[in-house]
């Protein structure tokens, strides 16, 4: 929630703040030093960075870490890091060459790494990423090339309070598009209640929850002024004007667009798979349906989660060894194990999907939304999503504030993203 020279490193920490993912995995104040060089602790010691503070040494995740490295013959020496630190950090390691041997980074994140020459790729390492979801895998391409594997992947769907529909009428599985949607939120709100929340921050957020309508309507990051990109703002302002959508979503986080929906007043809210086991205990009953796109089926929704990586070491003996922790971590059972352990990745791969749905089939719509669902950094933009991502919060901004109408709003994006990013 993820630079070809090692000089361009320093001048990146400002894209690694912004390009921090915000959706699940992003993790609270982080705890941790340790080890700054994969060759700390000796030959069998491999050093292990990752984005969890959360997690603890006496944590599944730390045990599986290390059962990972047992398995390989070797001790796992495990750092953890706040998002945005971590990110810092690996940026510091690249100009230092003091990289760990495995480092788990948010999917906007990889590209900036990837461009300080500091990452191998999939070849040079020799993982096999063929059964790995394609629209998966793409948030760590850049230039043709593949770095690292997706450990799992989170994104946005619907929750519904069941209690309001059943009471307006409405039948969730009717929701089909656009226009079936408003319709629902229409009968909601004649029936008295609230329609729909979601987070529209002027922050990554922001872009994050405004992703799935652009993608939906058939937008693409490099033309935010497209009629299509146009129709998507023009969805939500309509809410808000209509009173389908409170005024709130201007300044709501994911966070505050959770309260929200949790005080049972709204019949739908958007967010993550990180709150479903906090949907289960809601006071009202709840379900999710997939964001549908403009015109049917399911809209592209952005991605969170992170990717395994391999940095480049000085001594290539060690990837040998780097690479049966990689493998163990990765296999369909390391996935599905993933998965539960930060409720809920889904895996990448169709193995993996299956044999979480197996454990729980409730995470379908869940496993919908991933297949369908697309890397902010997708389509090689690479570097460049962070300048485009803050052009179109700003446009939603400034569209739901009433200071500019989504057509004119969008067009001063358009205007100020091609300037950021020639």
């Amino acid at each position: 929630m993820r630079i070809s020279t090692h000089r361009r490193a320093l001048g990146a920490l400002g894209i690694a703040v912004t390009v921090a993912s915000l959706a699940a995995c992003s993790s609270s104040a982080g705890t941790a030093g340790g080890a700054t060089a994969s060759a700390a602790g000796g030959s069998k010691t491999y050093t292990w960075w990752d984005p969890y503070p959360q997690h603890d040494a006496s944590s599944s995740w730390a045990k599986r870490v290390q059962s990972c490295g047992d398995a390989a013959g070797v001790t796992v020496q495990r750092t953890a890091y706040d998002t945005t630190a971590l990110t810092n950090q690996a940026l510091l390691a690249a100009q230092e060459g003091t990289a760990p041997d495995v480092i788990l980074l948010d999917n906007p994140a990889v590209s900036t790494l990837a461009d300080t020459g500091m990452l191998t790729t999939t070849d040079e390492f020799g993982l096999d990423t063929s059964k790995i979801d394609p629209n998966l895998l793409a948030a760590g391409q850049m230039n043709g090339k593949t770095y690292g594997i997706p450990i799992g992947a989170n994104t946005l769907a619907l929750y519904y309070n069941k209690t309001i529909l059943d009471a307006a009428g409405i039948d969730p599985t009717s929701i089909k598009d656009w226009d079936s949607l408003t319709a629902a939120l229409q009968k909601v709100k004649a029936a008295g209640h609230k329609g729909i929340t979601f987070a529209g921050i002027g922050t990554e957020e922001g872009s994050f929850q405004f992703l799935p309508w652009f993608w939906g309507a058939g937008a693409k990051l490099t033309q935010l002024d497209s009629p299509e990109a146009t129709s998507a703002l023009q969805l939500w302002t309509d809410w808000v004007k209509q009173g389908l959508a409170p005024n709130s979503v201007i300044q709501n986080s994911q966070n505050t667009t959770w309260e929200e929906f949790l005080t049972g007043d709204f019949a739908f809210g958007e967010n993550g798979t990180w709150q479903v086991d906090a949907a289960k205990k809601a006071k009202f009953p709840t379900g999710v349906i997939t964001i549908p796109a403009k015109t049917g089926g399911a809209a592209p929704a952005p991605t969170g989660g992170e990717f395994i990586e391999m940095p480049v070491q000085k001594d290539t003996k060690r990837y040998a060894t780097t690479k049966k922790i990689v493998d163990c971590m990765t296999s369909t059972d390391g996935m599905v194990q993933t998965a539960t352990t930060f409720a809920y990745y889904i895996p990448p791969t169709a193995d993996g999907q299956q044999a979480l749905l197996a454990k729980d089939s409730s995470l379908q719509p869940w496993v919908d939304a991933v297949k369908a669902a697309k890397g902010r950094t997708s389509d090689n933009l690479g570097t460049k999503y962070p300048k485009i991502s803050e052009q179109l919060w700003t446009a939603v901004q400034n569209a739901l504030s009433g200071s500019a109408t989504p057509a004119d709003a969008l067009k001063a994006a358009q205007q100020k993203a091609a300037a950021a990013t020639k």
